[in-house]
């Protein structure tokens, strides 16, 4: 088969089917990966989902990258060691470590380094990558990233004096990604299930833009028009005399309102006007 005849084939693909087909290439070997990284199970499996999850919203960026399978697993790389997944309830359950005693000695020693290390050593040694590559990945400047090997490398040789030697390490790495027959998410439900997250928030979107419609509609409908001062509140006055209710006239009061009451009330005379 001709290039010409590849190419055209790749190009007769659908979104969904190249998505597919990346995911079935990708997603057992960048599980392993996680696995390294996390020492978790559960957590390496969540973490290749949502890279492809990111990498399907973004299909067309990532379609057109010269690197389709670098650009998920970097993604899949960053989601294992985003800090803010210890704070989920998950990992107050540990996962039951494995059974041979040299597997938990080196996944131990390499949970101990700094993440960017442990990064740095699956990416050399383990993936396979040189030190340009790894370098990029975890967009670091080439002399830091080999100084991250190099520290992650002595770290690892301290604790386990065997293994010193790199091809020795990278076939350790490999048998302990291997030895857990760990399984990726089933592609269609990976694609499915970002589909129906992505219409969830999309709803989610539009219901929340229309409350907030209403809710300005509310406001601007109810909202005073102009300014009215608070009325302060009552204070009790000192030094007066309380107020009481009238008592009963005595009798020289009441001589005094008869009489009052018996004269007829009369004003000042009446000025009239005098002829000249």
């Amino acid at each position: 088969m001709t290039r010409s005849q590849r190419t055209g084939q790749q190009t007769d693909l659908t979104p969904a089917q190249a998505f597919d087909a990346l995911y079935a290439f990708c997603a057992p070997a960048l599980v392993r990966q996680a696995y390294l990284l996390t020492g978790r199970r559960e957590a390496a499996r969540e973490a290749v989902e949502r890279a492809f999850h990111l990498a399907w919203q973004r299909w067309p960026e990532v379609a057109r990258d010269p690197d389709p399978a670098g650009w998920v697993r970097a993604a899949a790389h960053e989601c294992a060691l985003s800090p803010w997944d210890r704070l989920r309830p998950r990992h107050r359950h540990p996962e039951p470590p494995p059974a041979d005693p040299a597997h938990r000695a080196l996944l131990q020693a390499l949970r101990d380094l700094p993440p960017p290390h442990r990064r740095a050593l699956v990416l050399y040694d383990g993936v396979g990558l040189d030190l340009p590559e790894t370098a990029a990945e975890t967009e670091a400047s080439t002399p830091a990233t080999a100084h991250r090997l190099l520290y992650a490398r002595e770290a690892v040789a301290a604790r386990l004096p065997e293994l010193a030697d790199p091809g020795v390490l990278h076939r350790r790495l490999t048998e302990v990604a291997s030895a857990e027959r760990l399984r990726a998410t089933a592609q269609t439900s990976v694609r499915t299930n970002c589909e129906r997250r992505a219409r969830f928030w999309t709803r989610a979107a539009i219901a929340f833009t229309a409350s907030l419609i209403a809710t300005t509609a509310l406001t601007l409908r109810t909202a005073p028009t102009h300014y009215e001062p608070p009325v302060p509140p009552g204070e009790t006055v000192q030094g007066l005399p309380p107020r009481v209710a009238p008592g009963p006239l005595s009798q020289r009061e009441a001589r005094l309102r008869a009489k009052l009451r018996s004269q007829v009330v009369r004003g000042p005379d009446r000025l009239l006007p005098v002829p000249r």
